[in-house]
């Protein structure tokens, strides 16, 4: 190597003032969460669990795309994958709802419900990811939403284990010390359970001005995620409590508000590099009777355009949703894969093409492909590389 100007102990030097900050970023920024990304949640109110839930939505969502699918004008190959879907896998994500589609029906039947739900998902299952959302940590319903928690994993746990992929979802954050206390709880409740350490993980619901900015002018969005002690895998945008906080009348509340659009775009930033995954939230616009079409149409363009967006969750509210979710989704995937594929091979094999990427865009482009695999809107003989191979670049170990 030729010789430079500069002596060993500036180099020495650099590292050990770097040290710490370099230990910090690596702790703080591991980069993206290997394993499958659910497409949608789906939010049921726990008063209507039941053990045949995700098979009913199935038929239900069948059913619609059956005698009115061709108001979709898909593709055959997406038409066939959406069909595909909605017979073996309807529900990716079940979030039993304990929360604004629960209500308050008294301590006893709340009990009751909380512990029949998790026996009910213990000896059913049905789903790749499954949970439930509490009752906020705000003062008024702090200890009833603890409490739900306590007796659903005591339902749960009494016919079994832990279920792969189950997720608590905590909602209205106001402080940051409501995540704390909520990580806190979390710990308790794996000892009290014998649990594995951090098998309970959460999503939080960014649906507060507070989960966005804090009063001293900081964005408590990114505080949100270090407060959780690595337990938070998601942050979920919650569409009507946040618009309706900011004052926005309800003719206007939407996925696609500006106001929308400024909270989620800093979710992403606070997100980005930390294995947090985002979703967007919901529209409650529903597909039912004479309002089928429009309904349709609204949710296959909101649906596309949280895709575009980066984020590639959504919530569901009703079977007749399913089929413009796995549309959207199966036609943003297929749409997009030959080109991500013959760029993504271009790089691997440093092959000049029209477009010169980096590693980063190779990342994102195999996180693409993956994504479309792991849903259902690719086959694995459609991506460029092998599964494992894919997922080795979209976490730039390749």
């Amino acid at each position: 190597m030729a010789g430079g100007r500069l002596a060993e102990d500036v180099y020495s030097a650099a590292d050990a003032r770097l040290a710490e900050a370099d230990a910090r970023v690596a702790a703080r920024y591991p980069g993206e969460s290997p394993g499958r990304r659910p497409v949608h949640t789906v939010y049921v109110p726990a008063s209507q669990y039941r053990t045949r839930l995700v098979a009913d939505w199935g038929k239900q969502a069948m059913r619609v795309f059956v005698e009115h699918g061709d108001l979709l004008n898909l593709d055959p190959a997406v038409a066939e994958r959406v069909r595909e879907k909605l017979l073996t896998e309807p529900i990716e994500d079940l979030r039993i709802d304990f929360e604004d589609g629960y209500g308050h029906p008294g301590d006893e039947a709340e009990d009751a419900a909380a512990e029949a739900a998790g026996r009910t998902l213990a000896t059913t299952g049905g789903t790749p990811f499954a949970g439930i959302r509490f009752k906020s940590f705000e003062a008024a319903t702090r200890r009833r939403g603890i409490r739900t928690l306590d007796l659903f994993l005591s339902g749960l746990l009494s016919e079994g284990s832990l279920p792969d992929g189950f997720v608590v979802t905590l909602p209205k954050v106001t402080a940051v010390e409501q995540v704390e206390v909520a990580a806190e709880v979390l710990g308790r409740l794996e000892t009290a359970y014998g649990l594995a350490d951090r098998s309970l993980r959460f999503e939080v619901q960014i649906e507060t001005a507070q989960s966005i900015l804090s009063t001293d002018g900081t964005v408590s969005v990114a505080q949100i995620i270090q407060a959780s002690g690595g337990r938070c895998s998601g942050l979920h945008y919650g569409t009507y409590d946040y618009s309706a906080g900011l004052g926005i009348s309800a003719a206007y509340q939407s996925m696609a508000h500006p106001a929308a659009d400024f909270a989620k775009q800093l979710m992403q930033v606070a997100a980005a590099g930390t294995g947090v995954r985002l979703s967007d939230g919901s529209t409650n616009r529903l597909p039912v009777g004479d309002d089928l079409p429009g309904a349709w149409a609204e949710h296959l363009r909101l649906v596309r355009r949280s895709l575009e967006n980066g984020f590639y969750q959504g919530w569901d509210l009703h079977p007749h949703q399913l089929p413009t979710r796995y549309a959207a989704t199966y036609a943003f995937y297929r749409e997009g894969a030959p080109a991500a594929a013959k760029r993504l091979q271009d790089y691997a094999s440093k092959t000049s093409g029209g477009v010169l990427d980096e590693p980063a865009t190779a990342e994102a482009l195999a996180r693409y492909l993956l994504g479309g695999f792991q849903c259902g809107a690719l086959a694995e003989a459609e991506l460029p590389f092998e599964a494992a191979r894919l997922d080795a670049y979209a976490r730039r170990q390749a």
